[in-house]
Parts: structure tokens; sequence; C-alpha cells
């Protein structure tokens, strides 16, 4: 019997194209405000380049993003754009439009998505939002100090943006929720819708970033609490404008490169502002419009940080001093440029400047811009985990871009003392404000036993957070660093048990500011049967640099936090009660496995202790029902974790805009 075979099927060939490294997407550069002004109509489009994802959805929804478009106060729920069809991927996506909500769901998506890409450049590593905590995991043998077991906490995989969330003047980035609310509202200019405008966005966005990084951050503990959170979610917008080149080169043109003066680059929510009833932008970094509607420049004031406590207020003081140190280096790397465009002279004729001047100077101001931006977040991993200060943030700042360029030939260090110094920004019990000074001290072991003790958990941790940083999966990532926190907890839990010396309890003390020695006599901590105080290693997290030498920069970041239940009053023991916190952000060199930094907020600092007390009994009398509506009960009675000042604390600091 003959059989016939039939040929195979040639194997379909493999496509060579290489997927492309960015998805573009257009947006708005500041808000629709400008797109209907004459003078900055064809600038206010531009397009966003985004890490390109193969897996992204109908939403749009990736790796770090879902957009949920519905809109309670009409209960409509929106088609979700799909930016994957043909016709969108040909024309960069939905055209600008304040009237499309699909492009209201791309303007969100793309503004976070860029936000994300600036911190993991920054930070060298993947970003991972605040997780959900549940409960704490079983307890730990009870041999050795009695530490806190690292809480089961939920990986949260995506933040939540609603464009169309709420019916108001505002929007927010939720804790709880895990989300950020977009709201819409009536002017007389027709609908605003906050979605829309780039700075609110990139502001919210990074609130939901800095709470992943520092979740203890969000505790109002004195007053500049919540002004940093403020401060920094507005540094992240202002310096993302220099990231426009053809709206950069606009209003340089119309400077003639003298970013000082007024221009868009320097203001904020330009369309809110003006529909909420204030003149110009919402807030601005280098001047302001007056009573009489005209527009001036804000002059370093030393004074006016000590009289100044709403949050938003305060926070502009730390924008002015930043920006201000901005303009000084921009002013510096451009000053050839002027020199050789003037003759020597540096004085600019009058009139318009040429187009290649233009280019040059808007090269220098975007170069600039996205330098001060890496120190600003970089900086977040040199800051203590526990109520940080603006003198905290000057002394990391100082240190994370000491680290990372030692040399520092062009003065960024001098430019931001210099400017914090100008502004009232000063720190107490610092000898000078030299960089010398400023920086944080390098850790001090004081005996070689510390050393070696500490060197045996940390040779296990940097195998387990080398491994994390080659997960192509975030979820497994934050997974495997979990685990790294269980590991160090349990042999620092074993290193520091009472069956060890005392003198190495007493050492981890000193460096730490925890307490982990049972004479350590604290009213308070948490103690289990054998009455020793407990800890909770918070968050470990690696970073991976290039300096510009080329050489790169290993460290794994730590944070071990403690915490105490006082009395609200010190004199009432029986009264209303609150959680007071210490903790130490230990910087490890991954090569080495030296400590290199080990920044503590003291848990048996009474001094600060007690300017806690007395900034919540303040907040508390000034305001009680609104205290009641943004802290609940947590203000005097904070027992727990979940406590209800924790959950909301951006809903009304936002309305209040």
């Amino acid at each position: 019997m003959q059989v016939s075979v039939q040929p195979a099927e040639p194997e379909k060939p493999r496509s060579q194209v290489t997927p492309p490294p960015f998805r573009r997407l257009r947006g708005y550069a500041f808000d629709p405000s400008l797109s209907i002004r004459l003078d900055t109509a064809l600038i206010n489009e531009t397009v966003f380049e985004i890490p390109w994802d193969p897996n992204l959805q109908a939403g749009p929804i990736d790796e770090y993003l879902e957009v949920v478009d519905y809109d309670p106060a009409s209960r409509c729920w929106y088609d979700p754009v799909n930016l994957n069809q043909p016709e969108l991927l040909g024309q960069d996506g939905l055209p600008p439009s304040a009237g499309n909500p699909q492009f209201h769901q791309q303007m969100v998506y793309a503004v976070s998505r860029n936000t994300i890409k600036h911190f993991e450049r920054a930070l060298g590593r993947w970003i991972f939002w605040a997780p959900q905590e549940t409960s704490t995991s079983p307890s730990s043998p009870t041999t050795g100090p009695a530490t806190t077991p690292a809480p089961t906490t939920k990986f949260v995989h995506k933040l939540r943006l609603y464009p169309h969330a709420i019916r108001a003047a505002n929007a927010y980035y939720s804790p709880q929720k895990k989300s950020i609310l977009f709201g819409y509202f009536p002017s007389s200019a027709g609908t605003v819708f906050t979605c829309l405008s780039h700075d609110i966005v990139a502001h919210e966005t990074t609130h939901a970033l800095l709470d992943g990084m520092h979740r203890r951050y969000i505790e109002d503990n004195h007053e500049d609490t919540l002004a940093f959170h403020e401060a920094f979610a507005d540094l992240v917008a202002l310096f993302q404008h220099f990231t426009f080149s053809e709206v950069l080169q606009h209003q340089i043109a119309q400077t003639r490169g003298d970013l000082a003066a007024q221009s868009l680059l320097g203001e904020l929510a330009q369309q809110f502002g003006e529909a909420t009833g204030q003149y110009g932008a919402l807030r601005s970094a280098i001047g302001r419009r007056n009573a009489s509607g005209k527009w001036e420049p804000i002059l370093p004031n030393p004074v006016l940080l000590a009289n100044t406590r709403e949050p938003h207020a305060r926070g502009a003081i730390l924008v002015a001093a930043m920006f201000r140190a901005f303009l000084s280096i921009y002013r510096s790397r451009v000053a050839d440029l002027i020199r050789l465009a003037t003759a020597g002279s540096g004085e600019l004729p009058a009139g318009a400047i040429h187009p290649d001047l233009v280019i040059r100077l808007a090269a220098e101001a975007s170069k600039t811009a996205q330098h001060f931006l890496s120190i600003c977040i970089r900086a977040l991993d040199y800051c203590p985990p526990v109520d940080v200060t603006f003198g905290d943030y000057l002394r990391a700042l100082v240190t994370a871009d000491f680290d990372m360029v030692p040399n520092d030939r062009h003065g960024y260090r001098i430019a931001l003392i210099e400017s914090f110094r100008q502004w009232g920004i000063v720190l107490e019990g610092v000898r000078t404000h030299s960089e010398e000074h400023l920086r944080w001290p390098f850790a001090h072991l004081y005996g070689d036993q510390i050393w070696k003790e500490l060197n045996k958990p940390f040779q296990k941790l940097r195998q387990l957070v080398g491994d994390s940083l080659y997960f192509e999966n975030r979820q497994k990532a934050f997974e495997r660093l979990g685990n790294a926190q269980l590991e160090l907890h349990e042999d620092l839990r074993v290193l520091l048990s009472d069956q060890t010396d005392a003198n190495l309890r007493h050492e981890f003390e000193k460096i730490t500011g925890l307490m982990v020695s049972e004479s350590s006599g604290l009213v308070g901590l948490k103690d289990d049967r054998y009455g020793m105080p407990r800890f909770e290693v918070h968050a470990i997290r690696p970073a991976l640099r290039v300096r510009p030498e080329g050489d790169i920069l290993k460290q794994v970041i730590i944070t071990i936090t403690q915490r105490r239940k006082v009395p609200l009053k010190e004199s009432d023991s029986s009264g209303p009660t609150m959680i007071f916190r210490g903790g130490c952000t230990l910087i490890l060199d991954l090569e080495t496995l030296n400590v290199r930094y080990a920044i503590a907020r003291r848990i048996d600092n009474d001094e600060r202790l007690n300017r806690i007390r007395a900034y919540r009994t303040q907040k508390a009398e000034e305001d009680p029902s609104v205290r009641a509506t943004y802290f609940g009960n947590a203000l005097l009675n904070d027992s727990d974790e979940s406590a209800t000042a924790q959950q909301e604390p951006f809903a009304l600091l936002h309305s209040e805009d």
C-alpha cells in the first residue's frame, strides 16, 4: 500500500523587528486653558514618551497603573481607550480634547507613567506602591528580644486612577484605596477637569510614589510633615516642565533666557488656580500676582518659615528654595554662552535673542532641571523613616549628591546650601552650614564585635537583595525583598537576644537609636513575656545607580522602626494616648557590606516626643470639628497602624487649595 506523505508546512519566519523603546502619547503640557490662547496654543500640546509595555490593555492598564473611568455623580461608565488600536498607534494616541473622556484616560495614564519613569531612573530600581497592611505574621520564637515581625503585607500591583471620580474642585491621592481620585467642576470658562492638568496629575502621582517609599510620612506630627509631602509633589511637577523641549524653547525666547522672569515654567496648575478665584497659577516657585493682579518676584525671606504653618504655604518655601538653587546653577552653566553671544560683555542687546542661542540655553536648562529632579528623588533614600523635616531633607540632598558625584565641579551642593539658608531652612546643632558638616556623618561602628556580628546577616542579605534586582516581575521582586525583611528580622532577633553580650546590644542602640535592651527603661514599648522591646524591619530596597564616571554605586537601604504608646499629656497617664515612633535608615554598601550611614530618629528622645505632644494638642484645640473630620479620634487615640488619622490625609488638605 502506498502512503502519501504531506509536505510539512514551512515554519513561519520569526519577526526580526524589535519592540520600540517608547510609546508616544499626546497630551497637554500644562492644561486645556492654554490651548485657547493665541500665544500658547502651539506649545501646549506635547508628546509623552513612556516605556513600551507589550501587555498594555484597554483602560489603559499596564504593569503599574489601572485607569478606571466611572463617574459616580452621573452614574456613568465611559468606554476604556485601547491604545493598541492601529489608528491610535499611528498618530501617537488620541488628539488632546477637553470633551473626550477617552482622551482624559490617555492623559492621566501618560503623565502618571512618565512620572514613574523619572523615579525609577533616579532610584535605580523598580518602584512599589505602598502595600496593604493586613495583619502581623505569626509570632516568632520567644528566645531573644521580642521584635515585631514584619507585617503581612499584600502587594499592590497597580495604582488606580479615576479621571472623573468626584464632582468637586479637588483631586487627591487616597492611601487607603491606593488610588488617585480626580474631580471636575464648572467655572465661568467651562468645565475644569483636574485630570487634564499635567501638574495636578504629576503632583498626585508623586504623593503615591512618596507614600510607597515612606509610609510614615503622612503622620502629621509637626509643621513640616504635610508641608514636605506637598512641596516634594510640587517640585516633581515643576521640574518635569523642563522636559518639554518646545515649551522650554518658547519660554526661553520670551524671557530672553532669564528663567527668573515670569513664565509658564515656574507656575503650577494655571487653569485650576484661575477657575478657583486665584491670580495666575495655583502655586508659583518664582513669583506671584499681588492683590492688584500685577506679577512680582518672590524674594528670599529668612524669617518667613518660622511664621508659616499652613502646609501649602510652608511647602512653597521649600519649593522656592529648591528653585532658587536651580536658577543659580542654570545661570552658572549658561554664563559662557552669554559671554560668547555678547562678545564678552554679558549683556544681551535689546530684542529677540538668536534661535541658536535659544536652543543652547534650553538644552542647558533641561539638563540642569533633570539633574535637580534626580537629586530630589534620590535624596528620599537618605531620609529618616519617620518625622522628616526640611533640615533633614537638606542633609539628604547634600549627602545623596555627594555619594553620586563626589566632585561637585558645578557647585550644585553649594547652591542648595546657600538657597536653603537664604530661606531660613537651617539646622540646629550643626557647627557650620558647610557641605562637610551638613552631610550625614559616616556610620560609626563602635567596636570590632558589632561589625563582625552584623556582617553575618548582611552576607545573607546581599544574596537575597541581589536576586531581586534581576526579576522581570515586580511582584516577585517585592516578595523576595519581603523574604529578605523576614530573614534580617530573624537574624537580628537572634543576634540581639538576651543570651548575647550586653555590650553588643548597647552598641546596636547607639548606632540605630532603637531600644533592644531589657534595661532600656522606656515605658510604653510593646514587650513580650520577657519584657523586651520590639522593633520592625520596615523595608529593604536595593539601588543600582550609574555615576557620571561610569562606575555603579551598589547600595541597599534598610529601614528599621519602633513604636511606643505614650500618654498624649505627660502628666495624665490615664488619659488619651498616642503612638510615638523611632527608627533608623541604614545605607549599606553592597560591595563591602559596610554600613555607610545610619540616619536615626531615636525612640528615647523625650525632646522630640514633647514637641509632637504639643503640636498634636494644639492642632486638636484649634479646630476640633475639622480635626475630627480629618483625623477622627486617632489624633488622641492612635492605637493601630490603620487608624483613621492616616486613611485619607490628602482629601481635606487638597480641598483647601
